[in-house]
């Protein structure tokens, strides 16, 4: 009852921090888009889901599934609008951030309101949640082995009519099955229920994952550690595919960020056992052991490191794992939640901050051919081909020309007409 009581405590010191202070206008605006965003989730719900018995609540949900399904085009307008905006003020907060004008007090304030409303929203980009919940329900409800059954093995269940890939087996490790089972069983096989035990099971990783980041960051450079966190927690993306499509890919990188907490608290059992966690999941970590055994071996022999070069170092493993994933199948936009939590912790590089605001807002672009179509046949592919080049394409560009502006303002001696440009752009800005 005692920490229950701190928690609260502290949550409302959190909430009037958020609702007091000189950018409490920003903040309620913010709030406000991602209700917008909460509310327009439900335009994607499938037409063969009943997803409510109350009758007041299904005719809600009919008038937004007539905008998702039959207005394709004020659909995009307005999904279209909601990502701007969401990129619009993530680059506001970033820019705030490093003036110290937001403090970790509002940036929970801010998650202790935004959480809730993602939980209880449709997931409205992917239908992997749904192949989550149907692959515990073949163990707990059939009392078959998912890696061995399909969920086309049992056509005349309900959940048959609105999902999607309903032709492949289980394709996760066993941590990920033994981590959903439960949920399952312990919400008796009723979908509505089970599918906010899984929702919910996101959304608590993806606020461990912002909470260790944070940790890192006191024991690396604690000057930056907001910065950290909120290049983490208000990424669009990241808030869209952890939160509302509900990807188990922030379960899998919240056991990695733990791994490497506890490591650097030199807790080498324990790091590995978080470690084997993650990789129980998805598989995708085991591309950074290696960098988290080399981080290891250091430590324990008290060598001096770099954790720069570490960064750095997960960063491409997991850049590759991401490559490796698109080559199977394609590019998934929740592919970047393999990166970014590692990437959080050097969000001060412009490096790494361009390509971290830039990847993610074409990565999010790639949902809006489906939702002006409703299909995903040629020409999209293409254009979707388009967009993950573009994205890349912007990110080299942006940084080359950062990096240019640099140069040019330490080497003006050999470029007196660029330093003066840029003394003129500075004084404009």
């Amino acid at each position: 009852m005692k920490y229950l009581a701190k928690i609260s405590r502290e949550s409302l010191a959190c909430l009037s921090s958020l609702f007091s202070g000189k950018y409490r206008f920003l903040f309620i605006s913010y709030l406000l888009v991602n209700f917008a965003l909460f509310l327009y989730s439900f335009t994607q719900v499938d037409l063969s889901l009943v997803f409510s018995r109350s009758a007041v609540l299904r005719e809600v949900i009919k008038s937004f599934q007539y905008i998702g399904y039959f207005d394709r085009p004020l659909s995009s307008f307005i999904y279209v609008s909601l990502v701007l905006a969401l990129f619009t003020y993530y680059v506001i907060f970033l820019r705030l951030v490093r003036q110290k004008k937001i403090t970790t007090k509002q940036l929970w304030g801010l998650l202790i309101c935004i959480v809730p409303f993602f939980v209880m929203a449709y997931n409205g980009f992917s239908y992997d949640l749904f192949n989550y919940i149907f692959d515990a329900k073949i163990l707990t409800f059939y009392h078959q082995n998912p890696y061995a059954h399909m969920a086309l093995d049992y056509p005349k269940d309900p959940m048959l009519t609105f999902m999607h890939w309903t032709h492949r087996t289980y394709p996760y490790g066993p941590v990920w099955l033994a981590m959903t089972a439960p949920l399952s069983f312990v919400a008796l096989q009723y979908f509505i229920p089970t599918f906010y035990l899984f929702k919910l099971l996101m959304a608590l990783s993806f606020m461990g994952t912002v909470y260790y980041i944070g940790k890192i960051s006191d024991l690396w450079d604690t000057e930056k550690k907001v910065m950290n966190m909120v290049f983490f927690a208000f990424n669009p993306l990241v808030l869209i595919e952890s939160l509302i499509s509900a990807h188990n890919d922030i379960v899998m990188m919240f056991m990695s960020v733990i791994a490497l907490y506890v490591l650097l608290k030199k807790k080498y059992l324990r790091s590995l056992f978080y470690l084997l966690l993650s990789i129980g999941i998805k598989f995708a970590t085991f591309l950074v052991s290696p960098v988290f055994l080399l981080l290891g071996i250091l430590i324990w022999r008290r060598k001096r490191y770099s954790y720069g070069v570490f960064v750095l170092l997960a960063i491409s493993t997991m850049c590759l794992g991401v490559v490796l994933a698109s080559f199977r199948t394609t590019f998934q936009p929740w592919y970047l939640l393999y990166i970014l939590p590692f990437a959080a912790l050097r969000s001060q590089k412009f490096y790494i901050s361009i390509p971290g605001v830039v990847l993610p807002l074409f990565a999010l672009l790639m949902y809006l051919p489906f939702i002006y179509t409703g299909n995903w046949n040629p020409p999209i592919p293409s254009i979707l081909n388009a967009l993950a080049e573009w994205g890349i394409f912007v990110s080299v560009g942006g940084i080359l020309l950062y990096a240019g502006f640099q140069f040019v303002d330490k080497k003006a001696i050999f470029f007196p007409w660029a330093r003066r440009y840029l003394l003129i752009w500075q004084h404009k800005k």
